[in-house]
């Protein structure tokens, strides 16, 4: 389970897949602020979690054979007052340089790690046939 994400530099989820291919589209899990070996990073600052949840995502879609003109729709979890979600959406507006794909921002009671902060999900969808 999860070998292809393994083998890039991720860290192993606890009994679940980072993702499936179905089709043209890549099924992703929310993906978590956590560094290679596991480690919550960026504790106490939405940005820089947010910003470790792009790149684990850009390494899953990578290493599945997809590109980041696939993603059709994000969705940003964010813990916590209005400035973490304004800072986690600071984090998406760099990642893409403005070119955000659509996407929705909600504010959530909690997320799945302790001191976890922001969460993102995706729709990936490549416009031929894989």
């Amino acid at each position: 389970m999860n070998e292809k994400e393994l083998a890039a530099g991720l860290a192993p989820t606890p009994g679940y897949r980072y993702a499936e291919i179905v089709g043209r589209e890549l099924f992703v899990a929310g993906q978590v602020p956590h560094d290679a070996q596991g480690r919550l990073v960026s504790v106490g600052d939405a940005f820089g979690q947010a910003i470790q949840c792009l790149q684990n995502l850009a390494t899953i879609i990578d290493c599945h054979g997809f590109k980041r003109e696939h993603i059709r729709r994000l969705t940003i979890y964010v813990v916590g007052p209005q400035e973490n979600l304004a800072q986690a959406w600071d984090a998406v507006s760099s990642h893409w340089q403005a070119r955000v794909p659509p996407a929705t921002l909600l504010g959530v009671g909690r997320l799945g790690y302790p001191e976890q902060l922001v969460e993102i999900d995706a729709m990936i969808v490549k416009s031929e046939p894989a």
